[in-house]
């Protein structure tokens, strides 16, 4: 047996975390970058499907990057355990995190299939909650409109909720929002609250004035294309102002709908570059949802980029967000806000205020440093595999 002093964490990550174009893998891609930042070596291991392999991107973060394929099953239903948990399992993955005692993270509930496992019992565990599960699929069957999907939510939700005890295995939980620190610290203990890693290093003043009003947001996702519609009827249709909904894979139902207001334009799956772009030409950005469930990125994204954010209470609920926003409950008291602000500048007052706020308390650096110190390196890395001061690289297909 060797021994080296070098700090390695291995990261499991429910999905390929780069490009950075989703709310959880921008979590997770942000974290990484930042943990390398602060000189720690990571084994990053990801189930993949669907994504391409991301490799030499990630690469210049990682000491290894591995891939497991995520098992698609024909049968959804099959297992007590949740499908989003039963399809993330390797035999390779397992084997690689017993090469080592370093410390493992992992990422979601979704990447939880080994946390019991009696070879890790000795091993120190972390947790990233990206939600509390149960509730957001229960979220996602009350916005869904398809018999089979809803239903399958509505399994997932419950299975979710009995599966959630494995956490009890876990040294530390890191919850993404202050509102789920409180849920799963009364519930497990040994809970930490760090806020979501983004991309944004920095605010930048977006300017004075701007001439439409933005929802954006991954429209492909029932609880994002299901606010968008109803900004759409209640809000967007009501008024004159240009405004815009853009996000990548909008049903046709949203389609067919923005086609019939000349003042909405619909734009789809445009760059990450090119959405932040609207985010900060906007003079509003508008952000409604119907589930208050983990923290919405991209109402940090508005925030850092943009001018003025008028959201419901939902959306900033228990996220320490909520004086930074124009907070608008009703449909009626939306339309009452656009047309208050739409008439402001976002002036120097506004914008360091919000500068303030946000580089103190969701700066990446400080973030992953809080973590850190949570989680407990062994003093010296023991392996039977690696040779003293030389980590093999190695991929799991």
């Amino acid at each position: 047996m060797t021994l080296s002093k070098r700090r390695i964490l291995h990261i499991v990550a429910f999905d390929v975390p780069y490009p950075a174009d989703y709310g959880g893998v921008i979590d997770i891609f942000y974290k990484i970058k930042a943990i390398h930042d602060q000189g720690f070596d990571i084994k990053l291991h990801i189930y993949y499907y669907g994504r391409k392999y991301s490799k030499s991107e990630l690469s210049k973060y990682c000491l290894e990057v591995n891939y497991y394929p995520r098992k698609i099953y024909k049968n959804p239903f099959v297992g007590s355990k949740p499908y989003i948990v039963n399809s993330r399992n390797s035999d390779a993955l397992l084997k690689n995190l017993q090469k080592d005692n370093a410390p493992i993270l992992f990422e979601g509930l979704h990447c939880t299939y080994y946390l019991s496992d009696p070879s890790l019992s000795n091993r120190f565990k972390v947790v990233r909650t990206h939600n509390i599960e149960h509730h957001y699929y229960k979220h996602l069957e009350n916005s869904e409109f398809k018999y089979f999907k809803k239903y399958f939510f509505r399994i997932e939700a419950e299975k979710l909720k009995k599966y959630e005890a494995v956490l009890k295995h876990a040294n530390k939980i890191a919850a993404i929002s202050p509102n789920d620190y409180k849920y799963f610290n009364e519930k497990f203990g040994n809970t930490v609250y760090v806020p979501a890693f983004h991309t944004n290093t920095n605010t930048d003043n977006p300017g004075e004035k701007g001439k439409y009003i933005l929802y954006h947001g991954n429209l492909s996702v029932p609880e994002n294309y299901t606010a968008a519609i109803q900004l759409i009827k209640n809000v967007f249709s009501k008024i004159k102002i240009p405004s815009v909904i853009a996000g990548n894979n909008p049903p046709k139902e949203l389609v067919s709908l923005c086609n019939k207001f000349d003042n909405i334009s619909l734009k789809s799956n445009l760059s990450t570059n090119k959405i932040h772009t609207l985010i900060k030409e906007a003079h509003i950005n508008v952000l409604y949802t119907n589930q208050n469930t983990g923290i919405k990125l991209k109402l940090l994204n508005a925030l850092y980029l943009g001018k003025f954010s008028i959201v419901n209470q939902l959306m900033v609920d228990g996220s320490g967000l909520e004086d930074m926003c124009i907070i608008s409950n009703d449909f009626e008291d939306i339309i009452y806000s656009i047309n208050e602000f739409m008439h402001k500048n976002y002036d120097n007052d506004y914008y360091l205020k919000r500068k303030s706020f946000l580089e103190e308390k969701f700066n990446n650096q400080n973030s992953i440093k809080h973590l850190l110190k949570h989680i407990k390196f062994p003093d010296y890395l023991e392996s039977n595999h690696l040779k003293s001061n030389e980590i093999e690289s190695t991929k799991a297909f």
